[in-house]
């Protein structure tokens, strides 16, 4: 297991060991950090230099639902992803987006014909879009703490034309924008499998499980290849045929589960007015309070310390409260306002730190 290190100017540097970090900040030579990630990292307080001695690769196994990605170098596992994407939560926002402009446009002026239906071309559509944004948003963050070299990046190939798979809509798109800032390594899908076969990463079948052996294992595989090649070989015996030869350890490193959170923006025209013209407020991320929607907080009640994400809130003439949820956005409870009190702000990613594991 590795510990990332950041420069005293905030410039990434090579990750270091457990030991050697926790004597840099008993000596005062760096200060304890969290990312918006909430992966633990150390920044220097004192120049030094800073030349990375090897390759820090990113493995990105993206999916409809779900994502994998993992930072490998050739001497340890660095860090484990696994990804919930939006993909079914903006695609029924998006039918309800739709409803909604119907409804509009029937209390205005009723059997006007529809005045977007030119806005069709080659963009992509929003629900593959987030998926991709999602992706790029954790690398970004990633790339403030490990020093990337170099980006794996799973090609998918269906039977059909490329519309026929929601994976293959934003896969050139997401390839050509990664391009752009690192040296890209497309793999397909057959080299995945034979590269966990060759670093015995053991993968399950429960594609929705929140395990490093759902997805991760498959970024774990991919960023490995940068340091394994696919070359023929001839024994003694007769032998002969192709092998992944090589050296990269995959080792325990810290494993996450990123999603994001499931609120709702602001829907002005969601519903008819009711009486002074007035409608029912529906979504949006703020409150009455400093305190907003998607926020890290510390609630008590009753004896008990509970931490999550506040998910909504209680306003009456003798209520203020603010309800208080889990990463998987299930609520654990309502507390007083008074009793809340804010950890850090929305970073729009809800965050399940699991305890370091290997993918093997």
């Amino acid at each position: 297991m590795r510990v990332p290190v950041v420069s005293l100017h905030g410039n990434p540097l090579s990750p270091t060991t457990p030991a050697k970090a926790r004597k840099l900040l008993r000596s005062g030579g760096a200060v304890p950090k969290r990312n918006a990630l909430g992966t633990f990292f150390i920044q220097l307080t004192h120049p030094t230099r800073e030349e990375i001695p090897h390759d820090t690769v990113v493995g990105i196994d993206p999916g409809k639902l779900y994502s994998g990605v993992s930072v490998q170098t050739p001497q340890a596992t660095l860090w484990m992803g696994h990804l919930v994407l939006p993909f079914p939560l903006v695609q029924k926002a998006m039918a309800d987006r739709r409803q909604s402009r119907r409804f509009r446009r029937y209390r205005k002026t009723p059997h006007r014909p529809i005045h977007f239906l030119h806005r069709t071309g080659h963009k992509i559509p929003p629900s593959i879009k987030a998926n991709r944004e999602l992706e790029w948003r954790v690398l970004q963050e990633l790339a403030k703490i490990y020093p990337i070299t170099h980006v794996v990046y799973e090609v998918v190939k269906a039977r059909g034309t490329q519309s026929f798979s929601p994976v293959m809509v934003g896969q050139q798109w997401q390839m050509n924008r990664l391009a752009e800032r690192w040296p890209l390594e497309p793999r397909q899908g057959w080299e995945t499998a034979q590269l966990r076969l060759a670093l015995d990463l053991k993968k399950t079948r429960k594609k929705a499980e929140r395990s490093p052996a759902s997805h991760a294992v498959d970024g774990v595989a991919l960023a490995a290849s940068h340091f394994l090649h696919y070359v023929p070989f001839y024994e003694k015996n007769g032998d002969h045929g192709q092998r992944w030869e090589g050296t990269c350890h995959v080792t325990e490193a810290p494993f996450a589960v990123i999603q994001r959170p499931l609120f709702f923006r602001r829907a002005l025209h969601f519903r008819n007015p009711l009486s002074h013209g007035r409608r029912k407020r529906k979504g949006g991320t703020i409150t009455p309070w400093s305190i907003r929607k998607g926020d890290y907080v510390e609630a008590m009640k009753a004896g008990l310390t509970v931490r999550g994400y506040v998910s909504g809130y209680t306003q009456t003439p003798t209520t203020k409260a603010l309800s208080v949820a889990d990463a998987r956005w299930h609520r654990l409870g309502q507390f007083a306002v008074s009793s809340v009190r804010l950890l850090w702000r929305s970073t729009r990613r809800l965050l399940v730190q699991a305890v370091p594991s290997a993918p093997c």
